[in-house]
Parts: structure tokens; C-alpha cells; sequence
């Protein structure tokens, strides 16, 4: 099918990662059940009733439950429902396992949120067979050594690629060549289309387009008039048209990493609200360097218990991952803004960030500054091999403080975020 000088790309993408990725983890420690085949969801706080759904099972799902409503909403339709809080450190490691196993199969991988990739498989036919019969091979390794499902969609660029591996799920293989454009993508819903949404869907049938074929046949210039650069961009998809380049990303594409928590108690005092602090830095950091990554920009957020809201953030004069400069920066961002009044809720953000491979230093960075990173890189090996609390700064022994709190940022770890 690979018609000389044409690419041949391939889209991989883990039907409900977070629940797969769960439901992977369970099995493999021995736990009696599946979640897959379970009314189930991951998200929030069960014990606490809040959050959103993350991921949702196909029974779930059939009861009416959708990812992103309030838990309590998804407890009321159905009584059954297991509800498991997410866990982003399993995540990150499934994600990783993922991609190093596509690495086998071709140098250039480009990932664009923690349970999707691009594949570059041209001129690997002759390695490991048609396109077709590499992505069977590769959707049953990962089955069979990883314990969760994939779609694969093949095609000559990452638009229909993508498209592809939308057509019928879960654990499927499917092509979407230039060629049967008309036979498997035309048919469908407009709606279904990628960047049609659903303030466009609505204009579109308005004017008579309802499947993916009438905006393709339909008049360009009415198209281009009516919706402008993006009734050109959707016009053009509807042919299959994807001249975008593609950016060989290895990492997480982050753009920020936060952590927040709401305390149980009114804190009125600076060295409890620097103990909060610094446990949600534990994590904003540990994922900074899980993501390879480190940021340019950190902000503090407050919340009052009578809901005043405040927020300071800092430009630093070089990148970091350190959770001590990290802390150093927060405490005297806090000190600039809190007036004294009761807090409630506080959040920690990174933004800004690079890649990790390469750090300008400065003049004015610590001296310091190596052996830190090597007591980070310390703790995150004794927390990876023995767990989150097998390890704790000497200041929260005695706070009946959890030395790491705060939950999972949705917006931290994007998933299908379907960046083209």
C-alpha cells in the first residue's frame, strides 16, 4: 500500500488509558477483578465526593456516565459504581513502557499526550512486514507484555492516520489511505471529523452538511465565506489534506504541572502553610523530572476560606526541577501576598518548561545547585522501589501533615489532546 515516496504513519493510541493502565496494574499485583468489565470510572475523591470523571468503562459509559461530570453526578446513575482515584505516577510509567516498545518498531515516535502517538513506519516493510501485519505484530506485543489494548490507524499522514484508528474500537487495526477516503471517511457524521466540534457541527447542518462527504462536496468558497480559516482547514480535511509537519516530540508534551489541595481546617499561620506547601512541591517536582522537563515560571495560588483569591508567580533566571529551589521561590512568593487571612485551599504551579537534556546555568544560580539535583534524584529511586512515604522531610513527622498531598491535574497529563 506504501506507494513509493508516499509515508506511511501510524496512529497508536490505548483505549481508556487510565483505566486499562489500572486495570493492567491490578492483574498484574493479583487483584480479583477486572475494571474493564465492571461499572467503573477513574477520578476524584471517593472518601471526599469531588472530582470528575477521568476515564469511564464501556459499562459505565453504557449507564450514562460521562468523562468529565462531577462524581456525585455519576454516582446517581449507577449505585454500583466503583470508583478509583487516579494515580499519575502508573501513568507516566505505562506511557514510557509504551513508547519504548514502539521504539523497536521505528526511531521516530512523536507523542502528543500520555496515551497517544505518531508512528513513522516508512521503509520498515522490510524489516517487519506490511504496514498492516507491523501493526498487528505491534498491537499484540503490547497486549501480551504490557496487559493493555491499543488502536492502531495507518495512513500517508497523521490526519488520516488519526482518523483511522477512530473508525471502530477497542483493540482494533484499521487503514485510511488517500484511496479509500470516499469508501470509510465520507460516510461519516460531520461531527466525527477532527477540529469539527460542537459549536460547529450545529452551523454546518444548518446549511445542509451532515456527513463528512457533503463538506467535502460541498462549495468552497460558501465554506471559506461562512467559516473562514477554519472552514478552509475543515474543508481540507474532509479531502484527507494534512501538509503539517511532523515534530519528533520523545517526551510528554506538558505545558504546565500543577498541584493543588483544599486543607480541612482554616490555616492561619505562615509555617503550617509552608508545610503545605512544600508537600505539594514534592510532587510538582518529582513529575517535572518524571516528564524529563523543568520550568522557567512557578506560581502560588490562595484561596481564603471566605473564597478571596490571590495568585503571585516568578520568571526564574534558569530552569529548575529542584524541589528546594522550587520551595525557596513559593515561600517568598507566599510571604508577598498572604494578608493574613485563613486559607483553604493553596496550589503550586510550573510552567514554562523545557526540555531537561540541556540547562543554561547563570551566574547567580547556587553553587549548590548539582548536589541538589543528586538528593532529588536520590529520593525519587527510594520512592519508585519502596513507595511515597517510605521517605519524608524531617518537618512533617510531627505536623500530621501527609508529607505529599494534592491530587492528579487533569490538564497535566492530556489525554487523546489530538495536537495535529
Amino acid at each position: 500500500m506504501n506507494k513509493g515516496k508516499n509515508k506511511i504513519i501510524m496512529h497508536v493510541d490505548v483505549n481508556s488509558a487510565f483505566l486499562s493502565w489500572q486495570a493492567a496494574y491490578e492483574k498484574q499485583i493479583g487483584v480479583d477483578r477486572d475494571l474493564r468489565e465492571l461499572p467503573s470510572i477513574i477520578g476524584g475523591n471517593q472518601e471526599a465526593r469531588h472530582g470528575i470523571v477521568l476515564a469511564k468503562s464501556t459499562i459505565a459509559k453504557k449507564a450514562g456516565i460521562k468523562t468529565g461530570e462531577s462524581i456525585m453526578e455519576a454516582r446517581t446513575k449507577c449505585k454500583d459504581l466503583i470508583i478509583v482515584p487516579p494515580n499519575y505516577n502508573l501513568y507516566i510509567k505505562c506511557s514510557k513502557a509504551l513508547i519504548s516498545l514502539l521504539r523497536e518498531y521505528s526511531p521516530n515516535i512523536s507523542i502528543f499526550s500520555i496515551d497517544e502517538c505518531f508512528l513513522d513506519y516508512t521503509g520498515m516493510e522490510e524489516h517487519f512486514g506490511t504496514p498492516v501485519d507491523g501493526a498487528y505484530t505491534i498491537k499484540e506485543r503490547i497486549h501480551k507484555e504490557l496487559g493493555f489494548t491499543v488502536n492502531i490507524g495507518i495512513s500517508t499522514n497523521k490526519l488520516l492516520a488519526k482518523q483511522a484508528g477512530e473508525l471502530s474500537k477497542p483493540n482494533k487495526v484499521h487503514t485510511l489511505y488517500p484511496e479509500e477516503i470516499k469508501k470509510k471517511l465520507w460516510p461519516l457524521p460531520v461531527e466525527e471529523l477532527f477540529m469539527v466540534g460542537s459549536k460547529t457541527k450545529p452551523k454546518l447542518n444548518e446549511i445542509g452538511i451532515y456527513t463528512i462527504g457533503d463538506l467535502a462536496n460541498s462549495d468552497y468558497k460558501l465554506i471559506s465565506n461562512k467559516f473562514k480559516s477554519h472552514g478552509r482547514l475543515i474543508y481540507q480535511y474532509a479531502w484527507g489534506i494534512d501538509d503539517s509537519n511532523i515534530n519528533w516530540q520523545q517526551n510528554i508534551p506538558f505545558k504546565s504541572i500543577s498541584n493543588g489541595t483544599t486543607v480541612s481546617f482554616d490555616v492561619e499561620d505562615s509555617e503550617t502553610a509552608y508545610i503545605i506547601l512544600l508537600s505539594l512541591i514534592e510532587t510538582v517536582s518529582r513529575r517535572l523530572r518524571q516528564g524529563e522537563v523543568k520550568c522557567n515560571v512557578v506560581a502560588v495560588s490562595l484561596t481564603s476560606s471566605s473564597f478571596v483569591y490571590k495568585v503571585h508567580q516568578r520568571k526564574l533566571l534558569s530552569p529548575t526541577d529542584s524541589t528546594y529551589e522550587i520551595y525557596q521561590i513559593s515561600k517568598k512568593l507566599f510571604d508577598e501576598m498572604w494578608d493574613g487571612l485563613p486559607i483553604r485551599k493553596f496550589n503550586v504551579r510550573a510552567s514554562e518548561l523545557v526540555s531537561n537534556l540541556m540547562t543554561q546555568l547563570t551566574l547567580f544560580d547556587k553553587k549548590n545547585k548539582l548536589k541538589l539535583e543528586k538528593v532529588d534524584k536520590a529520593v525519587d529511586t527510594i520512592r519508585e522501589k519502596y513507595g511515597d512515604y517510605s521517605i519524608m522531610r524531617g518537618v512533617f513527622v510531627h505536623s500530621g501533615l501527609r508529607p505529599m498531598i494534592g491530587g492528579f491535574g487533569a490538564e497535566d497529563y492530556p489525554v487523546m489532546s489530538s495536537i495535529l
